[in-house]
């Protein structure tokens, strides 16, 4: 299972303990979108009964992560730094935007992408 949900209220926890019981045994779960979205502690006990073959985290509930998180303790766990969305094509493209933007701002016109 891949996530990518938005982080809302509805959705803080929503891969939780009855969630990982619904999924298939032997599956993986890779989560890029955002850390709260998994209720850690279930995905933790779900990793070490087996019931989930393993995991693939580039966030976490709380970022940065602690050291003593025991999700780095699991040998079925694989976790990446918060840069699984960075490819040589999207860094071109954001590096395209931030120029774009940069023109724009000097010819006093709209922002790309603008997040109000």
């Amino acid at each position: 299972m891949s996530l990518h949900l938005p982080l809302t209220p509805e959705t803080v926890g929503v891969i939780n303990a009855s969630a990982f019981a619904a999924m298939k045994r032997g599956s993986v779960l890779v989560n890029t979108a955002r850390g709260p979205l998994v209720d850690d502690a279930a995905l933790v006990a779900t990793l070490k009964s087996g019931h989930l073959r393993g995991a693939g985290l580039d966030v976490f509930a709380h970022e940065p992560t602690s050291p003593h998180d025991p999700l780095l303790d699991l040998p079925n766990v694989v976790v990446t730094p918060h840069l699984a969305w960075l490819t040589t094509e999207t860094l071109q493209r954001s590096l395209s935007v931030i120029a774009e933007n940069c023109r724009r701002l000097a010819a006093d016109e709209p922002l790309l992408h603008r997040v109000v």
